[in-house]
């Protein structure tokens, strides 16, 4: 998830996040769940962990970590649920994109999340994502996630994947935003991920596409930036996962 830490943020202006640490730290008193509070500018996420937390192996105390991303929870959740979990959050990102700043924080994503390590009672969790601060700017500056016990403990494949109105309960048809899942890579990258993901490197692929090595090289790093993922073997699985390539 990258590109949220590269997003131009504007100087002097302020995302509140005492408030919403406030907020947050009230809500999960009630709730007993896990809450991250991700600031994208400071490159830090505040964990908020009730009785849940234990689940993950987290103190039943507030936490910070010095990164957005709370890799501790990651680690405990099915690695392909984990995938499409990141898909639904791109997808979510690129639905943001057609409505007003102003009305982020009205929508949420909501998954079913199987444990990597199944515990009694506790084989599958709710997650839910919203970005609660926008600057003015459009960059998205505070996210919340939030992760509590599911009561829906039946088998099947997938992560039940949605994105919904936090207002009025509507549930936006998939229509809207996986359509949208070709806007994220060009042709151009789609063809150098195809190749990657047949084991080529990047001087087969710059001699195999007539372009140089240093120009396949930033293709890749876009890829990687654009897919929010951290190597070239993570943007083949999630490009994989979205349709966008093929083995």
């Amino acid at each position: 998830m990258n590109t949220f830490l590269e997003q131009k943020f504007e100087i002097g202006e302020s995302n509140d996040i005492e408030m919403y640490k406030q907020f947050v730290a009230n809500y999960v008193k009630i709730e007993q769940c896990v809450a991250v509070l991700s600031d994208y500018q400071a490159d830090r996420s505040y964990i908020f962990a009730g009785n849940f937390g234990s689940v993950f192996g987290l103190p039943n105390e507030n936490s910070v970590i010095d990164s957005a991303f709370e890799e501790c929870i990651f680690t405990k959740i099915n690695s392909d649920d984990l995938v499409e979990r990141h898909i639904l959050e791109l997808n979510f990102y690129e639905f943001l994109k057609g409505i007003p700043k102003e009305e982020y924080s009205n929508y949420s994503t909501l998954s079913r999340l199987r444990m990597k390590d199944y515990v009694e009672k506790s084989t599958y969790i709710n997650h839910r994502t919203i970005y609660l601060k926008t600057f003015s700017n459009g960059s998205i500056s505070l996210a919340l996630c939030l992760y509590m016990p599911s009561t829906d403990l039946q088998f099947r494949k997938g992560i039940d994947g949605k994105i919904f109105n936090i207002q009025t309960g509507e549930v936006i048809e998939a229509e809207k935003y996986k359509n949208k899942a070709e806007a994220i890579l060009s042709k151009r990258e789609i063809e150098v991920l195809n190749s990657v993901a047949k084991g080529n490197k990047s001087e087969q692929i710059a001699a195999e596409m007539h372009i140089s090595v240093y120009t396949v090289r930033r293709h890749r790093q876009n890829i990687i930036e654009k897919l929010k993922v951290t190597n070239t073997a993570e943007a083949v699985q999630t490009a994989y996962v979205m349709g966008l390539i093929s083995f």
